[in-house]
């Protein structure tokens, strides 16, 4: 448009209108794919697997081995926490039950971030904080957010909680794996809503959650204690287990499912995917979750061929737990 207005009756800018129409067919271009690349966007199957593997992209990023962390300590469950120095988790969590001072939260909202190693930083001044929370839970202002000992050292430490906890109004994926799961299941019940009737959506949903707990039963190990650089624990956090991860993955679907063979049985095969790769002691979950769609089946699905099928892939799974059991350290079968 600028050089339309140069165009005079003895000038014509022939190497402007030469980029202009080269610029005019690049934008055509650009729409085209803009318009492709948006009707391709917005089909559920890509966003499911959009959303899966942003999932994955956050499970590597959690259980990557923080730089530092000793082999010794790493993941152990609180109640196994064994400290290289200093009092035992056992022992600073009766401290603080008994004369820790509660510190509350400055504003609501969810909490997205947690700075650990910060944290401990500031506790390292001989103090010992315990969160309440983990990211994804959502803090109200004015409660209880951590407790700290000794309570002398809880008016200098909250000034610089607030610093170290980052809040908003909306749930991320940093930190929070669960958010991923919760938004898989959300997309599959949904789906399976009497108003919306999409089977085969719920079951592409199934799927990446199998495929995500087959990583999370291998590799996740939260780190329950945090110590600083001389082994003594300065704080204790929430971490999301692996039992609650599996629960929140199958639960809401199943109660969504009744009457439903298809979408249990494909639950099922779910489970017996993650039973495959889950290690000795990650398994119980799944065969709880297993007896519950099974039950679900022989309450709510009439057709007695159907309730067969899903008879069938629950023995299925049963006898691979059997399998699994008497499998010796070399893969050998006793």
């Amino acid at each position: 448009m600028l050089t339309l207005i140069s165009i005079g009756s003895s000038f014509v800018p022939h190497l402007s209108v030469t980029t202009a129409l080269a610029l005019t067919a690049i934008d055509l271009g650009v729409l085209i794919y803009f318009i492709h690349h948006i009707a391709t966007a917005i089909q559920l199957p890509t966003v499911i697997a959009g959303i899966a593997h942003e999932l994955g992209r956050a499970i590597d990023a959690e259980t990557a081995p923080a730089p530092g962390r000793g082999s010794l300590t790493a993941g152990l469950p609180l109640d196994r926490a064994a400290p290289v120095n200093g009092a035992s988790a056992e022992v600073l969590l009766a401290r603080l039950d008994r004369s820790g001072r509660v510190v509350t939260a400055q504003t609501s909202g969810y909490l997205r971030i947690i700075k650990h190693a910060t944290l401990v930083r500031i506790a390292a001044e001989d103090a010992v904080i315990r969160l309440h929370y983990r990211p994804g839970h959502f803090l109200t202002k004015g409660h209880p957010m951590a407790t700290v000992w000794p309570p002398e050292a809880s008016a200098a430490i909250e000034r610089r909680l607030e610093s170290v906890h980052i809040t908003g109004p909306l749930r991320t994926l940093r930190q929070d794996i669960a958010f991923g799961i919760d938004q898989l299941v959300e997309i599959a019940i949904r789906a399976l809503s009497p108003a919306v009737n999409d089977t085969f959506t719920a079951l592409t949903c199934i799927d990446w959650l199998g495929d995500s707990l087959c990583k999370i039963a291998v590799e996740w190990r939260p780190q329950s204690c945090h110590r600083d650089g001389l082994g003594v624990i300065r704080l204790i956090s929430v971490p999301v287990s692996y039992e609650r991860l599996v629960q929140r993955s199958f639960e809401k679907i199943r109660q969504a499912a009744d009457g439903m063979p298809a979408v249990l049985i494909r639950q099922l095969d779910a489970l017996s995917t993650i039973m495959a790769a889950a290690p000795p002691g990650r398994s119980q979950v799944l065969l709880d979750q297993a007896a519950m769609i099974a039950r679900v089946s022989e309450r709510t699905v009439p057709e007695p061929a159907d309730q067969a099928d899903v008879t069938a892939r629950h023995e299925a799974l049963l006898a691979l737990r059997e399998r699994a059991a008497h499998r010796q350290p070399d893969g050998s079968t006793a």
